[in-house]
C-alpha cells in the first residue's frame, strides 16, 4: 500500500482560515463556486508533497490578508508509516518540517508523489519547448532526488557561463566553463533521456486508448546532435563538448548557450504530423491527458507506489469522451483529488463511490 493523505488542515493559508480536509483513499470531490479555496487546497497538497507550487507564488502571496503567519499540517499514512509534514509561511519566507524536524522542500519530494493536472497543461503541446522541458524535469526531480540535484547544478552552471559571454572573457576560462557545461549537460541529459524512453512509450500507449485508432509517436529532439537514448553520460560529455566549441562564435556573438538539454524540446507526432503544427485542439488536449496518465502509470514501475493525482477544473476543459477517460482512469485505485464547479461532469453511479467536499463562501 502506497501513502496516501489522510488528512490536511490550514491556518490562514490564502483563503483557507481554519479548514480541515480528510480525504477519501479514493476519489475526492471538492465542489463549489470559484474562487472559494478549491484551488488553493490543490496548491497546499501539491506543496506538501513536492515542496512546490505550480503557481510560484512568494511566499507573501501565501498568507491570508493581515496574518503574520500560515500554516498548511498533513498527515500521510501507509504502509504502517505515518509522516507528518507542515507548511509554514510568513511574509518573506517558506519553512517545511517533516515529522516535526525542519527540511528543505525539495527533500519533501519522493516521500509522496503528486501528480498535478491543471488547465494550463492542456497547452502542453502548442506551448513553449521550455513548458515541455519543465515537464519532463517535474517528474523526474519528484521522482529521483539526483534528478533535482542535477537540473540545479546544471541551470546554475549555464547561467554563469552565459555571464561570462556577456561580460567577455579569456579562452582559457571560457574552455574550463565549456568542461563543467558539458560535464552537467551531459548528466542531466543521460537522466533526462531515459526517463524519456521510459515515458514516451506510455504516453503512445495512453494515447491509443484515449483516442482510438490514431497513433502517437513522441520524440526527444535534443541541442546536442547524435544524442540519442541509450548513450552512456561520457559519450554525451564529448558530443556536447565538440559542439559547443564548434559554435563559440554563435554563443559570444548571442551571449547565450546555445547547446545543452536546456535548448532541447519534445516533439508530438499523430499519424506521422507534428500534433504542434496539425493537430486540432481535441488531439493536443487527447495527447496532454495521455501525458498525465502515463505519469501515474510510470510513477507506479519505477518506484512501486501510487501517486496523488490532483486534477484542477480539468473536467470544465475536456469534452464528454475525454472526461470519461479520465474518470475510468481514476477508478483503478489511486487517491485522486478533483477539483469542479458542477457535479454532472460525473454519473451517478460514480458519484456514490466519491467522496463529494462541497466548498462555498460559507463553508
Amino acid at each position: 500500500m502506497s501513502l496516501t493523505v489522510s488528512r490536511i488542515s490550514f491556518r490562514d493559508y490564502r483563503n483557507l482560515a481554519g479548514r480541515v480536509l480528510e480525504p477519501s483513499e479514493g476519489v475526492t470531490v471538492l465542489v463549489g463556486p470559484n474562487a472559494v479555496g478549491k484551488t488553493n487546497t490543490v496548491e497546499a497538497l501539491q506543496y506538501v508533497t513536492s515542496g512546490q507550487s505550480f503557481r510560484r507564488p512568494s511566499p507573501s502571496e501565501l498568507l491570508a490578508p493581515g496574518v503574520a503567519e500560515a500554516h498548511v499540517s498533513a498527515r500521510l499514512e501507509g504502509d504502517g508509516r505515518v509522516v507528518d509534514v507542515e507548511l509554514v509561511a510568513t511574509p518573506d519566507k517558506r519553512r517545511f518540517l517533516r515529522n516535526g524536524k525542519p527540511c528543505r522542500g525539495q527533500d519533501l519530494s519522493g516521500t509522496l508523489l503528486s501528480i498535478l493536472f491543471y488547465p494550463d497543461d492542456l497547452s502542453l503541446v502548442k506551448g513553449s519547448a521550455s513548458r515541455r522541458r519543465g515537464e519532463l524535469d517535474s517528474f523526474g526531480a519528484q521522482a529521483n532526488v539526483g534528478y533535482r540535484k542535477v537540473l540545479s547544478t546544471y541551470t546554475r552552471s549555464v547561467e554563469q557561463r552565459n555571464r561570462l559571454l556577456k561580460d567577455g572573457c579569456d579562452a582559457a576560462l571560457l574552455d574550463a566553463w565549456d568542461e563543467s557545461v558539458a560535464l552537467g549537460g551531459a548528466t542531466l541529459l543521460h537522466h533526462r533521456l531515459n526517463l524519456f524512453g521510459r515515458l514516451s512509450s506510455l504516453v503512445s500507449e495512453v494515447y491509443a486508448e484515449v483516442a482510438g485508432s490514431e497513433r502517437l509517436a513522441c520524440r526527444y529532439a535534443p541541442s546536442v546532435e547524435g544524442a540519442e537514448v541509450g548513450m552512456g553520460r561520457d559519450e554525451l560529455v564529448g558530443l556536447m563538448l565538440e559542439q559547443m566549441r564548434a559554435r563559440r562564435a554563435d554563443d559570444l556573438r548571442r551571449a547565450q548557450t546555445l547547446t545543452g538539454p536546456h535548448r532541447d524540446d519534445v516533439v508530438f507526432e499523430i499519424d506521422g504530423r507534428d500534433a504542434r503544427a496539425y493537430g486540432s485542439q481535441g488531439q493536443q488536449r487527447s495527447v496532454a491527458l495521455a501525458w498525465k496518465m502515463a505519469e501515474v502509470r510510470l510513477c507506479e514501475d519505477l518506484l512501486g507506489e501510487r501517486p496523488l493525482l490532483l486534477l484542477d477544473d480539468v473536467m470544465s476543459e475536456l469534452d464528454a469522451s475525454r472526461r470519461a477517460c479520465v474518470t475510468r482512469f481514476v477508478e483503478g485505485g489511486i487517491q485522486t483529488i478533483i477539483t469542479t464547479t458542477n457535479l454532472s461532469y460525473f454519473d451517478d453511479e460514480l458519484l456514490e463511490s466519491m467522496l463529494v467536499v462541497p466548498y462555498g463562501p460559507e463553508s
